[in-house]
């Protein structure tokens, strides 16, 4: 290995090394309680080394969070081998719930944590997130295209559906469901998704 490669390969280390340790500390306490400060203990090194990477606090962030998307929307982008547009829909919400408890950290950081949310829709911070929801709305416009949603606009559906499995994931997450016994929870989130798509199909 060359010293071009070698120096490319410890800058990819250390900026890797500064986001693990972003991610730790966010989950653990707050976007709003970390400094970069915080963030450059740490890893032991000082803030100025922080800043040879990221300019600030939030670009950190929007790295983890586009690192998140990323692998979410390569977690599900098989489900466009599905020939019928609502079985599609279907395993994408069975995929979406797999991905929260087998991922609950970058489910964390992609929905639950309070953030920066200063970019809009056109920002490159927003990309890979951007790409997840437009993955949802063509398979609801492929719903449309075989007579589901009639006369629904596609944004509003797709809303609707991301919607709902939030709110059930996150309150699995959360440790929201102790209400119902532990040996029932699975059971109970299966059925909810079910009659959920039930209705969808209705709609």
């Amino acid at each position: 290995m060359g010293v071009k490669e070698r120096k490319e390969r410890d800058r990819l280390e250390m900026r890797e090394m500064i986001l693990q340790s972003a991610h730790s500390l966010f989950l653990d306490k707050s976007f709003e309680d970390i400094s970069i400060r915080n963030i450059a203990d740490a890893i032991e090194y000082s803030p100025a080394t922080i800043y040879l990477y990221f300019k600030d606090k939030n670009e950190i962030f929007y790295a983890l969070q586009g690192e998140a998307f990323k692998i979410f929307n390569s977690y599900v982008a098989d489900v466009v081998s599905i020939d019928n547009p609502f079985d599609r829909l279907i395993e994408l919400a069975r995929k979406y719930i797999s991905f929260t408890f087998t991922h609950p950290k970058y489910y964390n950081i992609m929905f639950i944590m309070e953030s920066p949310m200063n970019c809009d829709e056109n920002s490159e911070n927003w990309k890979e997130g951007a790409k997840a929801h437009e993955f949802l709305e063509v398979i609801v416009e492929a719903c449309k295209a075989k007579g589901c949603f009639k006369n629904q606009e596609t944004r509003v559906i797709s809303f609707m559906i991301w919607s709902f499995m939030h709110g059930m994931c996150s309150l699995a997450l959360r440790n929201r469901m102790r209400i119902y016994r532990p040996e029932d929870r699975e059971a109970i989130r299966t059925e909810s998704l079910k009659q959920f798509m039930d209705l969808l199909k209705l709609a």
